[in-house]
């Protein structure tokens, strides 16, 4: 199966040079390619161009080679940008093996997962662009792994998930035993969820700019939706004689339902009214899936125009969600359930968040003085 591929074509549009993007439609990649100065969106000729005097291919290819295959045939002769000498510093271009790209799509990984994989295998085969592949030793792998750790600074997570591309191509790939290829794992930080209050949620709500917003951010906190989960959420998977909402696909390719609050219903219905979107419950322009960078930016800003200091998220309003139910006394099963997790371990870091059990805890200063009825200033 080849990798997803970005067709790059000249044409005029209002009278004017453009060189067009054409490509399937790709969340992940659309975001990408509005990233770049002077992307604009042409529904007439239903591609992203840019105009031709303006035109860096090799400033399209960086931000966009590690997500796509890039066809630029049909430019002819106006790939000179492309074919300039690199500048000190920057990666050569490497193959990454068609079967490791097969297999990512047999196994139907995220397209996050996906584009993470190939950058991150992509890395590992240009830091051993004389070797084959299979003559690579365990030690040699070690070594690279914590080259990158104390000369780039790289995170637990990212060698995490560094370690998973080269396991990927050598367990899955080429099918050896784990025992082959066993880099030990760092230990990740365990922080706390971030979560806001429901008075901060409420500001917020209140000092968004439209009911779309409004809606957007109520959704989130009301039945705690991660971000993908409200972009792909569907009209018809909202069911308001129900009260529930319907989740397909949601992490790990898996469905579940969650539930619709009243007051987001309300909302909902009003910006339905107003906005009258045609699929898609939240839709951007050309009534087109909703951009993962829109959502953010909807709840960060509102957050600032509703004083809030803490820098809000998305994901940070499924934390609240979470936090404020186990608050309420609701069962952390059922939480579980409504977040989709797998493990109940996951779903337990938010007793170490919630505040209602720690009210009923009395600090054993306090119990001193109360036994006394005394007071710490009278000393």
């Amino acid at each position: 199966m080849a990798p997803f591929t970005i067709k790059i074509k000249p044409f005029e549009h209002h009278k004017q040079k453009c060189i067009g993007l054409y490509f399937d439609y790709n969340r992940e990649v659309i975001d990408k390619v509005k990233s770049i100065v002077g992307a604009r969106w042409s529904v007439s000729k239903r591609c992203w161009y840019f105009a031709k005097d303006g035109f860096n291919l090799k400033n399209v290819f960086e931000t966009l080679q590690p997500f796509a295959y890039l066809d630029y045939s049909a430019l002819k002769g106006n790939t000179t940008q492309l074919h300039q000498k690199p500048k000190p510093g920057k990666k050569p271009e490497v193959t990454i093996p068609d079967a490791y790209i097969d297999l990512l799509d047999q196994k139907r990984y995220s397209e996050n997962t996906k584009s993470t994989y190939i950058t991150y295998f992509g890395d590992f085969i240009r830091h051993f662009n004389d070797r084959k592949l299979d003559e690579i030793t365990k030690d040699e792998i070690n070594a690279y792994i914590l080259d990158l750790v104390r000369k780039k600074g790289i995170s637990a997570s990212q060698q995490n998930q560094r370690i998973n591309a080269i396991k990927f191509y050598y367990e899955k790939v080429k099918g050896r035993q784990k025992e082959f290829y066993d880099i030990e794992r760092p230990r990740c930080s365990k922080s706390l969820p971030k979560v806001i209050s429901e008075k901060e949620l409420i500001r917020m709500v209140a000092a968004s700019s439209n009911i779309k917003n409004k809606a957007i951010i109520s959704l989130i906190y009301s039945a705690g939706l991660r971000r993908s989960e409200l972009i792909n959420l569907r009209k018809q998977d909202i069911m308001f004689d129900k009260n529930i909402i319907f989740i397909r696909g949601a992490k790990g390719k898996k469905d579940r339902t969650t539930i619709l609050s009243d007051q987001a219903c309300k909302l909902l219905m009003a910006y339905y009214d107003e906005w009258k979107p045609n699929y898609w419950v939240v839709e951007g322009p050309d009534r087109k899936q909703y951009s993962r960078s829109s959502v953010l930016n909807v709840v960060k800003k509102t957050a600032i125009r509703a004083g809030i200091s803490k820098t809000v998220t998305p994901h940070m309003l499924r934390h609240s969600f979470a936090t404020h139910l186990l608050e309420q006394g609701v069962n952390l099963r059922h939480i579980q359930m409504l977040l989709g997790h797998s493990s109940s371990k996951t779903t337990e870091v938010y007793t170490h968040v919630a505040t209602t059990s720690l009210a009923k805890i009395k600090s054993p200063l306090d119990h001193y003085y109360d036994s006394r009825k005394g007071d710490i200033n009278n000393l």
